[in-house]
């Protein structure tokens, strides 16, 4: 079945002079059946992404002895996967609506399915390199298309809670990921963590073929194929550019030109963006307060946030010794942390709203972030555990706070260009994360006499440093509004009559 507008709430629809939908039976809520179908069909494709990047941030050791790499090296592996995500997230929004958004849903889980075998057969670093970024083509649109469905499918002040509710299943890829990544790797062999995507990606297609619409829109703005060649064109030579560099990968002549070149594309992307009509990536977005809090804010916050999938594994496993499965039953509890707390995001927000929780929140998340560079050892594995739960609790509050404020004062028609601005923004910003945590301990084992990377005190240093860039985030939310996102937690402003 087909749709030539985006599905609006009820009462949003009759409010913009639409005709009210059949009333449902008395003892059915019209929000829930809706957005839990959804989220359960994205949720595969979201389980499939995470458990993917968790799994194989676990297994980089490992992946990196059998290619004869550097574990460092490794990174590209990571970043080139979040390369693909950031060039080919902004034309999922136009893809959706041009060509119907289960059909672009399905093609991506095939791609990104084909991608994660392509990956379980590659020999070589390259090979990897390459497969990964096929694989990021097929995520690029899985999840925004997927989130986009979702967000036309309900009211404003439902956003929070079909947020929590979607990434709930979402998150046991991250929660699963760690433990059976070691396992395998440890038992096994690290090939199989890509394989075991074959059999979710057929369910979550057949899902998908059977119960999402074909949701798109009559009226399509043009694609803006310059823009889309200028943004793609910089954010891949500057991903890429920080990936490469240290440890001898790259000549440093070409990490200069690649990054040199990033910059230089994005900045005719910036004027190519003011004067065109509809721009792939609308900047006039950052106009919004609570939109623009949410994509710099956030980014910062990602930055640090974003090194812990690359250092934790690398501290545990090389630092400390441990094997992939050892590895995997510790970082695992922080994904309980997230876990838990999407059940309680609603009304945290309710009680405190978004301003407040975004401060303190950042704050807290960055100084627990901190702490894991104080790990030995010999540190008490309940007070390693008690963190690791802790970080995952509140990185995951900030997280669902940061996702959230981003619509609430984005109008409908607008939300496809929010959504793809936002997960570029997103997948840019993790990137960085990886590329700034693999320098950090480049930078601390230079200053060492054994130069090092994988020192205790390397790690120390690099953890403190990540910290600080997450928490430095709340001096971007502290410009937010008091009342900013009210409707969206339900809040009673003074303006509101008692």
């Amino acid at each position: 079945m087909e749709r030539t507008e985006p599905r609006l709430h009820a009462k949003e629809h009759q409010a913009k002079g639409g005709s009210s939908a059949p009333d449902p039976p008395a003892d059915c809520d019209p929000v829930m059946p809706r957005y839990l179908l959804v989220a359960l069909i994205v949720a595969c494709a979201a389980f499939m992404e995470n458990l993917d990047a968790t799994v194989i941030s676990t297994s980089l050791p490992a992946i990196a002895a059998d290619l004869g790499e550097d574990p460092i090296a490794l990174k590209l592996a990571m970043t080139s996967y979040l390369f693909s995500l950031a060039v080919f997230i902004p034309v999922s929004g136009w893809a959706a609506d041009r060509f119907g958004a289960r059909t672009i849903f399905c093609a991506a889980i095939i791609v990104f399915t084909g991608g994660s075998v392509l990956c379980g057969f590659s020999s070589t670093l390259p090979e990897l390199v390459g497969a990964r970024v096929i694989q990021g083509i097929g995520g690029a649109m899985m999840v925004p298309v997927g989130r986009l469905v979702l967000l036309r499918s309900v009211a404003r002040a439902d956003i929070v809670r079909a947020l929590a509710y979607l990434m709930v299943p979402a998150l046991l890829g991250p929660v699963t990921g760690p433990i059976l990544g070691g396992f395998i790797t440890t038992y096994f062999h690290w090939r199989w963590i890509f394989w075991i995507n074959v059999p979710i990606g057929v369910l979550g297609l057949c899902l998908a073929l059977l119960y999402i619409e074909n949701l798109r829109e009559d009226h399509v703005r043009p694609l803006d194929s310059r823009g889309f060649l200028l943004s793609g064109l910089g954010l891949g030579t500057l991903i890429f550019g920080f990936a490469g560099a240290g440890r001898g990968l790259v000549p440093p002549a070409i990490i200069f030109s690649l990054i040199a070149s990033g910059a230089l594309f994005l900045g005719l992307y910036l004027r190519h963006a003011r004067r065109t009509e509809h721009p792939l990536l609308d900047l006039k977005l950052l106009a919004i307060p609570t939109f623009r809090a949410s994509v710099l804010g956030g980014a910062l916050f990602r930055i640090g946030i974003g090194s812990l999938p690359f250092l934790l594994p690398l501290m545990l496993q090389i630092g400390f010794g441990m094997t992939p499965f050892q590895s995997g039953t510790i970082t695992f509890i922080a994904s309980v942390g997230a876990l838990l707390m999407k059940t309680t995001a609603t009304p945290i927000l309710r009680l405190f709203g978004f301003r407040f929780i975004l401060i303190y929140d950042v704050l807290l998340s960055g100084a627990i972030l901190a702490t894991y560079g104080l790990f030995t050892p010999s540190t008490p594995l309940i007070l390693m555990l008690g963190l690791l739960l802790a970080g995952g609790f509140f990185r995951s509050l900030a997280f669902t706070s940061i996702n959230a404020i981003a619509y609430a004062d984005i109008k409908t028609e607008l939300m496809s260009q929010a959504t793809s601005f936002a997960s570029v923004a997103q997948q840019l910003s993790l990137s960085i994360g990886i590329a700034v945590a693999a320098g950090l301990l480049q930078v601390f084992a230079a200053l060492t006499p054994n130069g090092d990377p994988f020192t205790p005190a390397n790690f120390r240093w690099a953890f403190i440093a990540v910290g600080l860039i997450s928490a430095s985030s709340a001096l971007v939310f502290r410009h937010l509004a008091p009342d900013a996102g009210a409707e969206l937690a339900n809040r009673r402003t003074n303006d509101d009559p008692p």
